[in-house]
Parts: C-alpha cells; structure tokens; sequence
C-alpha cells in the first residue's frame, strides 16, 4: 500500500452499497448478492458510487463484492463458473476505471489503490448472522477455507493491491482465510471485525484477543474494526494499546443507527458524529480511517478535512 496522502493518515471509503441506495439503486436489500448484484446488472452505477468517494477524497476503493461468491453468481444469476470469476473481476476492473475517470486534479497524481472485498461466510447467508456469527457453530475451518477460495483467488488473479477481509464476527473466520492465504504467497490483506459492543467482537471474543491473534500472521498489512457504532470504537482502540502493533491500525465505523427488516436504518439523530470523534482516533493510533454502512462521500470529505485540522 501506497504512503498516506492526507497528513498521516489513509483515507478509506465508506459505505458503497448505502451510497448505491442513495444513486437510487433501493432493490439491492433484498438482493441475496447485495451490492454485488450490480456488478451484473449496472455496473456503471457502482462506477459511480466509487467516483462519488474518490471525489470526496479517499484513497483506496473497496471493490463491491463483499457479498459475493462464485456459488452466489452461479445460483442467483444463472451462470457459469467462469463467468462468476470474470464478474468477480470486474469489480476489480470498475473500481480502476472510476479512479481513471475522475479528474486528474482530484487524483492529484495518486495512485489507484484497490481493495478486494472479502465479507464473511455469514454474509452470503443473507440473514444478518455476519452481526452474530451463529454460523460458526455449523461450519468447519475447512468448509470455510473452501468456500472462501473461489473468491479470493479471483480476486488476486484481478490484481487488486489487498484484500479487505472485513466485517469478520469470530476470530476463527478470520484464521481460515489466513490460512487460506498461505496458498497465495506474496498475497497481502487487511483484517476487520465487527464488534457488539466496546470490547467483544460479534461473536464475543475479546477483541484486543481477536486482534493479537492475527496481527503477526504472513500477510496481514493493516488490522482493526469496521462496521461498528462509533461509541465503540475508542474504547475498542484503548483495548489493543498494550499491543504495540508495528502495523496500521483500521477504523471503517457504520453511522451507529438502528436497524430493522421492516423500517431499514433509523434513529440517526440520536448516534454520535464520526466526524466529531475522528481526532481522538487518530490519537489512539488509527491510522486508516473510513467508514461503512450510511458513512457517505460529503462525510469522507469532512473525515478528511477533520484529519487536517
């Protein structure tokens, strides 16, 4: 991964498929692929969502397969295997060519940096137990490391500079994609998980345990907690101090709101500013900072002119 652009701090995007519900794109919820849908049926719009971000002044893109898996693609659109992977890698390719599109006096020379989406088994259950992690009970370290394969091996063969494991709820997960990548050599990723409150992950290990159990694993370039309120996460930070981690250090919190089948996300009113608080992470020792569901491109842009202050 590239230097820092914005003081010494890594800009990260932030919610891709909440910015593609707002581009209007409001089916997706229901979608068993999520966001990854679109790879299939409009890819433009998910071109677009990552310009938005760029434009607001991230640095690295996410690709928008977090809930995808060549099963899914297979199962859901009716398609071959090698058609899954080509769409697997045309994530890869849309994230690229939105970096190009956008005007040179706001890439300002940069780099394109892209992450490769690798959400958790329990996303593409589609029943929300990537927040609990239920799952882990059912599945065995190998059935993950197979189901996981198919995608991250796209997702490398696309070029994409790290994997973005993220959302990750147990510990054990987190390992068997590890180990999976043990496969890959030279293969880089980062590692976050969501957490349920300010010091377990969704699953209840100890988070300060959760990270200290893969922060020296080969490959691993950056560690930390996405997806999670922002009241959580500076308690979270102080948990993993004693660490000393020699690697960054990732914040990508969602808006803190409510969620419910039948409403969608409410409450926000009532959550605390990311904005407000991303100083005193910093000051913790996030070094990469972004956000995840209903964190949009004007609040990158006010995360980054925050850090600058």
């Amino acid at each position: 991964m590239a230097s820092p652009t914005s003081g010494d701090v890594l800009i990260l995007d932030g919610g891709s498929a909440t910015e593609l519900e707002r581009l209007g794109e409001t089916s997706i919820n229901a979608d068993p692929l999520w966001s990854a849908c679109l790879l299939h049926s409009n890819p433009e719009r998910i071109k677009q969502a990552h310009k938005n971000f760029i434009e607001a002044g991230c640095d690295v893109v996410v690709t928008a397969t977090y809930q995808a898996s060549v099963a899914g693609f297979c199962q859901e659109l009716k398609i071959t295997e090698d058609e899954a992977f080509r769409l697997m890698a045309d994530g890869t390719k849309i994230a690229r060519d939105a970096w190009r599109e956008v005007s040179e006096s706001t890439r300002a020379g940069s780099k394109c940096l892209v992450a490769g989406s690798v959400g958790p088994y329990g996303a593409c259950l589609h029943d929300g137990s990537e927040y609990t992690g239920k799952y882990m009970d059912n599945v065995s370290k190998q059935d993950l490391i197979d189901w996981h394969r198919p995608r991250v091996e796209a997702l490398l063969d696309s070029k994409v500079d790290i994997l973005a494991i993220e959302t990750i709820p147990a510990v054990e997960e987190a390992e068997a994609v590890l180990d999976l990548l043990q496969d890959y050599p030279g293969a880089k990723a980062w590692v976050t998980f969501t957490c349920k409150d300010e010091c377990n992950t969704c699953h209840g290990e100890k988070f300060s345990d959760a990270i200290e159990r893969v922060a020296k694993r080969q490959g691993v370039e950056a560690v930390g907690v996405n997806c999670t309120a922002p009241q959580f996460i500076s308690p979270l930070l102080k948990s993993i101090q004693h660490l000393n981690l020699s690697i960054p250090i990732i914040v990508k919190p969602n808006s803190g709101e409510d969620w419910d089948t039948g409403i969608g996300f409410y409450n926000r009113e009532k959550c605390m500013s990311v904005v407000s608080l991303v100083n005193e992470w910093k000051e913790l020792g996030a070094t990469w900072i972004g956000g995840c569901c209903r964190i949009y491109p004007s609040e990158i842009a006010d995360i980054k002119q925050k850090l600058k202050t």
